[in-house]
């Protein structure tokens, strides 16, 4: 029998369930999840960029997430996730929102663990990560035109048809799955000085900020568009509303709301956050090519436009950067490319 759940009251604009845990991970579940994430998920490289080692006189490594099997940090999450689902929900299945990696993510984890998934995606979403979610076995429904709409989606289908909504943030157990990249980061480089991590949703910085932040004493610092600053103001003022302005070009970032997992965690443990702008993206995207053979989304890319902005104050220190997102749009890259 399918147990169907009616929302509860939620702390931000979108919908939480009973099953929803706003309780924020610590360090320790990070930890707990590497035994689970490492059983089904291969160690991600740590790589000196000579390029901006160079660019920037400091010692600059690149967490090469991309080579994970979705070529994303998502599937950590993923992973942790499903690993724990409750029994009730492995027959009805999982539902989740996504523009691409955090369905990939949810979609491989569902395949592992043989639980079915519906992805609610725009309708103009990323060609390549919808053909990577239906190849991973997801279910795909094409709704609204931007992620948002698609959430709200998935947030109904969850209400009508029983299914576990999974949360692009507010779900401890992605957080604490996604925080393992910043432990693998600790076994190679323990002396790491400054880490800037993308944030769209903000599991990703989170998750550094439960590790590198807090186990390395680390600078943690937060970077997202200009173009779609939903994250940087409920960080900078506390609010939880959502913002009008998401045209940024990099969709693995864009959302107009911020959601109160993510926002708790990074409003007491982010040392800062900074916005750049999207022609530092493309010109980040174009020069890792250019210069390191290395592919990557425009989401990626705001961690290497705040590290070349600020060139001054790194000089001699140890820095990483994530490097996830390799499903980048055809026709956009050819853009930004020749642009």
């Amino acid at each position: 029998m399918v147990a169907n759940y009616d929302p509860v009251e939620s702390p931000d604009e979108t919908t939480v369930f009973p099953y929803h845990d706003l309780e924020p991970p610590t360090a320790a579940d990070v930890y707990r999840a590497q035994s689970t994430v490492s059983a089904y998920l291969p160690t991600t490289p740590l790589v000196r960029c000579e390029w901006l080692s160079a660019e920037l006189e400091a010692d600059v490594y690149l967490k090469r997430e991309d080579t994970l099997p979705t070529g994303a940090f998502k599937v950590r999450g993923g992973i942790n996730l499903v690993a724990g689902l409750d029994e009730e929900f492995r027959d009805p299945g999982l539902v989740a929102a996504s523009t691409g990696n955090h369905g990939q993510s949810i979609a491989y984890a569902g395949r592992e663990f043989d639980v079915p998934v519906v992805i609610c995606v725009p309708e103009d979403a990323n060609p390549g990560k919808v053909r990577a979610m239906e190849r991973l076995g997801a279910r795909i429904e094409h709704y609204g035109a931007d992620f948002d709409e698609a959430r709200e989606r998935a947030e109904r289908l969850a209400i009508e048809d029983g299914y576990r909504y999974v949360h692009s943030a507010n779900e401890p157990a992605l957080i604490a799955g996604v925080g393992t990249a910043g432990l693998e980061i600790l076994d190679e480089r323990p002396d790491v000085d400054v880490l800037f991590a993308p944030v769209g949703g903000g599991s990703s910085a989170a998750g550094y900020c439960l590790t590198v932040g807090e186990l390395a004493g680390a600078d943690v610092i937060g970077v997202q568009s200009a173009a779609a600053p939903a994250m940087y103001r409920a960080w900078s003022e506390g609010t939880l509303e959502s913002h009008e302005r998401m045209d940024t070009i990099a969709e693995g970032i864009a959302t107009r709301v911020p959601f109160a997992l993510t926002v708790e965690l990074l409003r007491e443990r982010l040392d800062e956050f900074v916005l750049v702008e999207d022609e530092a993206l493309r010109n980040g995207v174009r020069r890792m090519l250019e210069a390191e053979h290395v592919l990557m989304e425009a989401a990626s890319a705001t961690g290497v436009a705040a590290a070349l902005e600020r060139r001054d104050e790194l000089a001699g220190k140890t820095v990483v950067l994530p490097v996830s997102g390799r499903n980048v749009d055809l026709e956009k890259l050819r853009s930004m490319l020749d642009e």
